[in-house]
């Protein structure tokens, strides 16, 4: 009731104030002080059964009655001053589309990785013109459990770029120019590398090696002139066709020296057809897989 009294005094006064010789610094005083009894008057109302909390809400900005773009503007230029980080993140999330933790970036036409939200796990940046994977893309994102770079322009793999992905479990670099691998994280369960320009040489000898959960290898169609050496007990799947591979050894998937007794329990697939070599010139090479290699042996 008191405000509406008030409300209808200021309506009433209003022409009054419009009729008098224009005086700026008058007119503005006038206004700056009714403005204020007004607020202290709505805010004595709505807080009068407990003042304390009113006044812990004045004094945090949240009540707001006239000036709210000033005061929006205000809030803006304050966060504007943590950084430029925050926007360009922001900034992602309007180019892209951002669900929770996951990031989809896919058929927009950027060049390089978006700057990433923290705590994003699952990024999507599929046929895109990305050329180069730098180890400053994800520095600051260690929860990434899943990264997809399929169909980009990519060439160039900085050596560390996903060495610090501690929680990365899913790789997808398929349909790219990549020519060596990086370092790769050791969690890795999955890994997608088909269709690049990757020769033996651009994996080191012990890529692999220490990858005790990688269990799905995909090189397909590559250049590859010899299998990836010292490949995990983990592995289930192994896709190798359609490369440069013109022999094998019997230490190439087992162990050699005839050990009868070693099986690789989880070998499921090696898929090798497509390659000049003949596999049926190396019968002591699968003497512990369960099942023989697809591939020509003729």
């Amino acid at each position: 009731m008191k405000t509406s009294q008030k409300f209808y005094l200021f309506c009433f006064f209003m022409p009054l104030v419009k009729l008098a010789p224009p005086n700026q610094q008058h007119s503005t005083l006038f206004h700056e002080t009714f403005q204020q009894g007004y607020e202290d008057a709505l805010f004595q109302e709505d807080y009068e059964d407990n003042p304390q909390d009113g006044l812990k809400n004045k004094e945090d900005n949240t009540f707001v009655v006239f000036n709210e773009n000033k005061v929006q503007l205000q809030r803006d230029d304050e966060k504007l001053a943590e950084g430029t980080t925050n926007y360009t993140k922001l900034a992602t999330c309007l180019l892209c589309v951002c669900l929770i933790r996951s990031i989809y970036c896919e058929e927009m036409d950027i060049e390089s990785i978006p700057v990433l939200p923290k705590e994003t796990g699952y990024l999507y940046a599929r046929f895109n013109k990305i050329k180069k994977v730098k180890v400053s893309d994800f520095a600051e994102i260690p929860t990434l459990r899943r990264i997809d770079l399929t169909g980009n322009a990519i060439q160039e793999i900085e050596d560390a770029a996903f060495a610090k992905l501690i929680l990365l479990e899913e790789l997808s670099l398929a349909d790219n120019r990549i020519v060596k691998l990086p370092v790769l994280p050791p969690k890795l369960t999955t890994l997608n590398l088909n269709n690049n320009k990757i020769k033996s040489r651009g994996i080191k000898a012990n890529a692999f090696k220490k990858l005790t959960k990688l269990s799905y290898l995909y090189l397909a169609q590559n250049a590859l002139e010899s299998v990836p050496p010292n490949l995990p007990e983990s592995l289930r799947i192994l896709h190798l066709q359609f490369n440069n591979i013109t022999s094998i050894t019997d230490t190439t998937f087992c162990k050699g020296n005839n050990q009868t007794r070693y099986v690789r329990q989880r070998m499921d697939e090696i898929r090798m057809e497509g390659n000049p070599v003949i596999l049926g010139k190396y019968p002591n090479a699968y003497i512990c897989l369960k099942t023989l290699p697809v591939g020509q042996y003729f």
